[in-house]
């Protein structure tokens, strides 16, 4: 009966060893090129934006489209600071056409999109533009090493991508 036990829980150490840590593993590195994928994609249309000077629908189809590709799902959060020069009458400088400060005000993903949806949203130089990428489902590897590890919580997202700059040119 001690040889059959013995027998049983060396199998099954065996097969963990052998399947369980390297489908883990596997797991991990495709969680690793879903990241550098996102990342990729989210810099690339950041900058796309910065450089033209504004956000077409398609462009933003596309960043959307790529992200999803890795077979994940995203929040997506964009944040345009719009420049918005001389909102005050004192004076500090030596030129009489530029009044006060500038300051910005935010228009965050929703009033993006609903502006995409009529047309081409144009920027002006000097605006700051910003996206977030959070992965919202839970991939195969944070399944297995909660599994596993018994890790505690399931918030830990483990596909993140964030670039932000400032427009370089106007958009019209």
């Amino acid at each position: 009966m001690g040889d059959s036990l013995i027998t049983i829980v060396t199998i099954i150490l065996a097969a963990i060893l052998l399947f369980v840590f390297p489908m883990i593993t596997i797991a991990d590195r495709t969680d690793d090129i879903s990241q550098i994928a996102v990342q990729t994609a989210t810099v690339d249309f950041v900058d796309s934006v910065r450089e033209t000077g504004k956000i077409t629908p398609d462009n933003y189809g596309d960043f959307i489209e790529k992200i999803n590709s890795t077979g994940n799902t995203y929040t997506v959060d964009l944040e345009l600071r719009r420049l918005d020069e001389n909102p005050s009458k004192k004076t500090a400088s030596a030129e009489p056409q530029k009044i006060g400060e500038n300051t910005y005000y935010s228009i965050y993903t929703t009033q993006i999109e609903n502006e995409l949806n009529s047309g081409t949203l144009y920027l002006k130089q000097g605006d700051m533009f910003s996206a977030g990428v959070i992965n919202s489902n839970q991939t195969l590897a944070e399944v297995l090493k909660n599994f596993f590890y018994q890790v505690t919580g399931n918030s830990a997202n483990t596909i993140t991508a964030k670039h932000a700059g400032v427009v370089m040119i106007d958009g019209q």
